[in-house]
């Protein structure tokens, strides 16, 4: 894995000021999907090193993630600006990644 979920992560306010593309990645590092999916992950990330990648520990009571209304690990949300413009649940491909990648505007 590419380093632990932090705990406990930014702030929404944090996050809505964030300037360029970025994606907050929600999950656990017990999470048998969340360690499934790095390799993924950071395969479709290699290919954008301009993008902010911020692995966020989520469960119960989590704010951030509730703002989000995430409710499966992991999910990835594809920022710009600070505004959500995509989202992964439990991302299969690259590519699916990817896409959210590009619609941040890093590409």
């Amino acid at each position: 894995m590419n380093g632990p979920y932090e705990e406990p992560g930014p702030t929404r306010d944090e996050v809505n000021a964030w300037s360029g593309p970025a994606v907050l990645e929600f999950g656990a590092d017990w999470c048998g999907y969340c360690q499934g999916a790095q390799p993924l992950i950071l395969s479709a990330l290699g290919g954008f090193p301009d993008v902010r990648h911020v692995k966020v520990a989520d469960g119960k009571g989590k704010r951030l993630g509730r703002s989000f209304a995430v409710k499966l690990w992991p999910t990835l949300v594809f920022l710009k600006d600070g505004q959500e413009v995509a989202r992964a649940v439990r991302p299969t491909d690259v590519e699916e990644v990817r896409r959210g990648l590009v619609a941040t505007g890093a590409a």
